[in-house]
């Protein structure tokens, strides 16, 4: 039964997001929270583990966000191939460095996690202000399609 439901999701997720710029923007900014959640998930400090999954749920938060512009840009610009549209470059753009933003993010903890292990303090400061990038990005491509309808 799983197969069928994967063929299914798949199959919606082509219809929705095409198979071109959008898609990959999507499944780019996917990899990367799943690559945040690997790192916290190794976590053997409770307390570490607390404050960050924190952050990683924020930034889990934004994934709807991130398919639902990527939707509608596709319904705007339809994309199946490798060229970006002109008419939403930007809006491209800002998803592209929110996927980089958030994967910088995902190093950010491991070198914290690495740091906790040691025994040294840690300060999850560093891991807020990557976060707020990516919610600056997400917004930003939020304004800019909404400024390209």
């Amino acid at each position: 039964m799983a197969f069928f439901s994967r063929l299914r999701a798949e199959r919606a997720a082509t219809r929705e997001l095409g198979e071109g710029v959008w898609r990959r923007a999507h499944d780019r900014f996917q990899r990367s929270l799943d690559r945040v959640f690997q790192v916290v998930e190794g976590i053997a400090d409770d307390q570490v583990y607390n404050l960050l999954v924190k952050e990683a749920n924020e930034m889990a938060d934004l994934l709807p966000a991130v398919r639902q512009l990527c939707c509608m840009a596709h319904r705007i610009t339809p994309s199946n191939d490798e060229h970006i549209p002109q008419s939403t470059a930007g809006v491209h753009r800002s998803l592209t460095k929110s996927a980089n933003d958030l994967a910088t993010t995902a190093q950010v903890i491991a070198m914290m996690r690495m740091q906790a292990e040691a025994g040294e303090s840690i300060d999850i400061e560093s891991v807020r202000h990557r976060a707020q990038l990516v919610k600056e990005d997400v917004g930003r491509a939020m304004q800019l399609l909404a400024d390209s309808e």
